[in-house]
């Protein structure tokens, strides 16, 4: 099984990405988690674009999410909402189907106590509309994040390492349930 991991993050030291990284390390040993590192290289989204000669960054991305058996997404919240870039990504993916019942997990962090409940809603939204399947358990929340992970991107946690494994199993459920 393979799943793909994005980051909305384009920062260095994201949380967001160790979040991901965490759960590579959590996923069982049948699964094969791969960080997508690339969401700076996607050029700025226009339909006219999308038509002929469309970028290899983006059919590089394509290919990625066309072999995965599974997606998860890491956004940090920015204005009360996803992150631009993020956005984007998902905007070059509306009309190429790769996301059509395809096993998606979202997870927000944030230093707020919100944990960035509001791009998770926005993230969640757009890839219902994709037409994605958020599998019940592949969601989650994650508030006071820089409290959670130490200096070096690792997971302190106990209760988030528990609910990364918990996501990733749900994943896994959705892809046999989807095999």
């Amino acid at each position: 099984m393979n799943i793909l991991a994005i980051s909305g993050s384009l920062r260095a030291s994201s949380t967001n990405s160790a979040l991901l990284r965490a759960a590579a390390e959590l996923a069982p040993n049948n699964v094969s988690v791969t960080l997508y590192n690339d969401l700076d290289d996607l050029p700025h989204f226009s339909p006219e674009r999308d038509k002929e000669n469309t970028s290899e960054a983006v059919n590089r991305l394509r290919a990625l999410l066309q072999a995965a058996n599974a997606v998860l997404i890491c956004t940090p919240e920015y204005i009360h909402g996803m992150p631009g870039v993020l956005k984007n990504m998902l905007d070059w993916l509306a009309s190429s189907g790769e996301f059509v019942e395809k096993p998606a997990g979202v997870i927000s962090a944030s230093p707020s106590d919100m944990g960035g409940s509001r791009a998770h809603a926005a993230l969640s939204y757009t890839l219902s509309v994709l037409t994605a399947n958020l599998p019940e358990g592949a969601s989650l929340i994650v508030p006071f994040v820089r409290t959670r992970i130490d200096a070096g991107g690792h997971v302190t946690d106990p209760v988030l390492i528990d609910e990364l494994r918990g996501v990733i199993r749900a994943l896994v459920k959705a892809i046999e349930l989807r095999n």
